[in-house]
């Protein structure tokens, strides 16, 4: 479990459960974990303790229409009636200035799995500066004309049924079609992971798994190709780190290979520092597979070097 569990009033209008690990050593940095479609952030809490074991606060918050966050226009599955991915990146700022006042002076890390790092990349080229690292994991910003095609079919759900109810076809062309990818699957979520337990904690858990809804998809995709166009990524500072993590065995991003387009879209756009990992075997969920301290340890050390550029460039 987290150290802290609170409740934070976004100027989104969202009422954010949000959770804190301190650091368990001199500390040396600040963590902002965005969480995944149809999970929360109490999901994180092995992470968090490992990241502040060395040396990070880490603050995670559920988001909008996912976890134990409330909002009158955000049932679980939606962001909000409108305008909900501009309230999703507003919710990300207020959380990162609480932890900023909470310990001025300390560099900020900001991390995103899937969803959560369309969420994390957007936030930090709406806000940039704000941030000394950008860690973008297992996320898709490159759907392409399969993309293109999934907005029209938003559009046409959205005329004829709604925007806030579940979709009916997004579900299958994503979930349904990466489980079925698995060979000799034991449950629809094989995908995520090898790990069987941490699957069957994810299926046992009533706040993940569930449906999106029309909007929410349609949000997913307007950050999708948002984050990705070249004069958004060309608002980062080109010497921010930013660290790039996929899986070989992950369809949710044609086994890493959106992660390595990503690198390249980025350092085309003037990024000069970043860092791409690909883990051959692993899935989708990298924090919850079977080699995960692995990748752990990978990003601790990463981090670290964050913080050690940050304070040579203080000295400087």
């Amino acid at each position: 479990m987290f150290a802290k569990v609170e409740t934070l009033q976004s100027p989104s209008g969202a009422a954010l459960v949000w959770r804190r690990q301190p650091a368990a050593r001199p500390e040396r940095g600040i963590l902002i974990v965005s969480h995944g479609l149809a999970e929360h952030s109490a999901r994180y809490t092995r992470f968090a303790e490992f990241m502040a074991g060395h040396g990070f606060h880490v603050y995670a918050h559920d988001h909008r229409g996912h976890g134990a966050t409330k909002a009158i226009d955000a049932p679980l599955g939606r962001y909000a009636h409108r305008q909900g991915a501009d309230k999703v990146l507003c919710d990300v700022r207020t959380m990162r200035d609480m932890a900023a006042a909470d310990h001025p002076g300390l560099p900020v890390i900001l991390f995103g799995h899937s969803m959560g790092g369309l969420i994390a990349l957007n936030a930090a080229e709406s806000d940039p500066g704000l941030y000394d690292g950008l860690a973008v994991w297992n996320s898709n910003f490159n759907p392409g004309l399969a993309g293109r095609a999934a907005q029209v079919i938003l559009a046409a759900e959205k005329m004829l049924k709604g925007s806030d109810v579940p979709s009916r076809l997004l579900p299958k062309l994503t979930f349904d079609a990466w489980g079925r990818s698995i060979k000799d699957r034991k449950t629809d979520f094989d995908w995520l992971s090898h790990d069987a337990f941490e699957v069957q904690k994810y299926v046992d858990d009533p706040l993940c798994g569930f449906d999106a809804s029309v909007s929410l998809w349609i949000d997913l995709f307007d950050l999708t190709f948002l984050g990705a166009r070249r004069d958004r990524l060309r608002r980062l500072p080109p010497n921010l780190p930013i660290h790039l993590v996929g899986g070989g065995e992950d369809p949710a991003t044609n086994g890493a290979r959106e992660i390595k387009w990503l690198a390249r879209h980025m350092q085309a756009a003037g990024l000069k520092r970043v860092t791409t990992v690909v883990y051959p075997a692993m899935r989708h969920e990298t924090l919850n597979e079977t080699e995960r301290d692995s990748a752990m340890r990978d990003f601790a050390g990463w981090c670290l070097t964050v913080v050690e550029r940050r304070h040579n460039d203080g000295m400087a």
